[in-house]
């Protein structure tokens, strides 16, 4: 029998799981969107213990299983607790509270999803995208020679350099442009378009793929190409084009997105209607049978101790409420209110894991749901401060999120596991091993980057905890955009008419409703690259080999990390000296002319690398 979990194993999987939390903070603070780390990690893992005489696939899948973890409790971290700074509740970031949230919602997802395995892989048959991709990274590395596995690691270091040499460039010393875009006014109707300069953007469009980059793309074109030239023409601007075009969508079309996001996780949650109440059927069933009956590959955590596991940890989420609403009643009524959005949409982002893969989980949709309810029921039913409201609204979508984050990552990761013969168990201990041990970084991270670029600013816009922080706003100051929320609603219901058409025709574009969604919210200068990186994709992916496709999935997955890390790095010296690194900008508009050349460059170079 194979050793699975081993000390090398832990330690690794949790440096990893430190490393890629990290990186994917600062992606989701900067973009708004994070991609799975699970192949870069598989991959990643696989060179390392290539360098120990014994080591097998299983051990590889129990390291990048822990690894991963990281990677999602991140995105569920960013995208809503930098809204407590945001709000004024909290003047700095606060490690230890970002610890023990990111913690317990991580905790909670992992258990929240141990019941569901059996009904989405075993009985649904869900195709787990990513799940699949990264069993074949691993059976492939552990099947193939020295050499290869040796050149994949070369090509992701490699790429990580170029990635981070770019973005030292951008953000250390500012010699060229990070962003190019403009707009113009015809008959008193703005259009824009714009587009960021950055290689982790074309690259996440590569790894998501066509589809959710033309989706994406669509989204903005919806919020620049129609709904700002409708709504600058009816009302008027002041200012250049441009500037106004950006202070419309930020203060107004933005919210179409939030209207279209509601919609579409209430539209997750009835599709998983039936889903859901087979997977806890099953559970409640394999008490009942005996341990010694079930195939060692088939058993889960026990389903007794997930349920103690789930009440514990609810004590200290109360206190957390408590503090900021001295009332017992509603410190409890609120964590229920955690506890049941929490399981709902865990089991959301686990479905759509399994539908279209762990990058493209819905969890803002679901959280931007959950924090629109808590502000309306805490508004309804408890007498507070609208501050203290829109932060305990906040923390409760906070948890949510994590374990949304860590639910659709735990069944990619047991999917994976499914496909190598791995002990589902065993995959779930180590999935609370990486959410431990990213949770305890998490929060350093916050802090340097907030002291070093400040989060909510141009460098670091989080449009994911702006968006947050304006819903749990508009609701208790009453001003919140409820007729673009109606738009979007209705945008939203529009979409998915158009979504089960294209099933009912069975095509194989589909068009999910938070894909468009993500694009109407966020600047049209994200979506661009990443529908640009999709479509790479796309055209490279005609022409090429397996191995080819195999060369740009880590060329981009390296450009993702190297770029990343390079931020942080970058951001360790502005810690201590905001006006550490010097500026040698170019002037204009040879700025924007090199940042160009140097992503048309880097274009050039993953398509050739991927088209082979």
């Amino acid at each position: 029998m194979k050793n699975e979990i081993t000390l090398k194993a832990i330690f690794l999987g949790i440096i990893l799981s430190i490393v890629l939390s990290a990186a994917m903070a600062y992606l989701g603070l900067y973009a708004g969107m994070t991609i799975s780390a699970s192949i870069p990690a598989a991959i990643v893992s696989m060179g390392i213990l290539r360098l120990f005489r014994n080591s097998n696939i299983l051990e590889n899948n129990i390291v990048q299983t822990a690894a991963s973890a990281g990677e999602s409790l991140a995105a569920g971290v960013i995208f809503t607790l930098p809204a407590l700074l945001l709000i004024g509740y909290w003047e700095n970031v606060d490690y230890w509270e970002v610890t023990k949230i990111a913690m317990v919602g991580g905790l909670l997802g992992v258990l929240f999803t141990v019941p569901l395995r059996r009904a989405l892989i075993l009985k649904a048959q869900l195709k787990f995208p990513e799940g699949v991709a990264t069993a074949a990274v691993l059976k492939t590395g552990h099947e193939s020679d020295v050499e290869k596995s040796s050149k994949s690691l070369k090509m992701i270091g490699l790429s990580a350099l170029i990635g981070g040499i770019v973005k030292f460039g951008d953000l250390g010393l500012s010699i060229w442009s990070s962003a190019i875009g403009g707009a113009v006014a015809i008959r008193g109707a703005i259009f824009g378009m714009g587009s960021t300069l950055s290689p982790s953007l074309i690259s996440v469009g590569y790894i998501v793929g066509r589809n959710i980059g033309i989706l994406a793309f669509s989204g903005g074109l919806i919020s620049w190409a129609v709904a700002i030239p409708i709504y600058s023409y009816l009302n008027g601007y002041e200012g250049s084009a441009w500037d106004a075009a950006g202070i419309i969508w930020n203060t107004k079309i933005r919210y179409l997105g939030v209207g279209a996001m509601v919609v579409g996780g209430i539209w997750s949650v009835i599709q998983l209607a039936k889903p859901l109440v087979e997977s806890i059927q099953l559970s409640l069933k394999t008490l009942k049978e005996d341990s010694d009956s079930i195939p060692l590959e088939e058993r889960d955590l026990p389903i007794n101790y997930v349920f103690i596991g789930i009440l514990v940890l609810l004590i200290p989420i109360s206190f957390t409420y408590f503090n900021i609403i001295p009332s017992w009643g509603a410190a409890i009524t609120l964590s229920f209110v955690m506890c049941i959005f929490g399981f709902l949409f865990s089991a959301v982002a686990a479905y759509m894991a399994g539908v279209v893969g762990s990058s493209n989980n819905p969890i803002s949709g679901v959280t931007i749901a959950t924090i629109l309810f808590s502000s309306l029921l805490i508004v309804t039913f408890f007498n507070t401060e609208s501050s203290e409201g829109a932060a305990a609204a906040i923390l409760i979508g906070a948890v949510v999120c994590c374990a949304a984050a860590i639910g659709g990552d735990n069944l990619q990761d047991l999917k994976t596991g499914n496909i190598v013969g791995a002990t589902p168990w065993k995959q779930q201990l180590m999935q609370l091993v990486g959410v431990i041990s990213s949770a305890m970084t998490l929060g350093i991270v916050l802090i340097l980057l907030h002291e070093a670029y400040g989060i909510g600013g141009s460098d670091l816009p989080a449009p994911q905890a702006v968006l947050m922080t304006n819903v749990a706003k508009g609701v208790f100051a009453g001003d919140l955009e409820w007729g673009m929320i109606y738009a979007g609603a209705v945008i939203g219901v529009l979409i998915i008419l158009l979504d089960q058409y294209q099933l009912r025709r069975g095509a194989d574009f589909r068009v999910p409703i938070l894909a468009v969604a993500i694009g109407i919210y966020l600047p049209i200068e994200l979506t661009f690259p990443i529908f640009i990186g999709g479509m790479l994709n796309h055209y490279a992916g005609k022409t090429a080999s397996q191995k080819g496709k195999d060369n740009g999935l880590l060329l981009a997955a390296g450009l993702i990390t190297g770029e990343a890390l390079m931020a942080i790095l970058i951001a360790v010296p502005l810690f201590f000296d905001k006006n550490y690194w010097p500026s040698y900008g170019l002037p204009e508009p040879f700025a924007d002319i090199v940042g160009v050349a140097i992503l048309a460059c880097i274009l050039i170079g993953l398509y050739r690398t991927a088209s082979k």
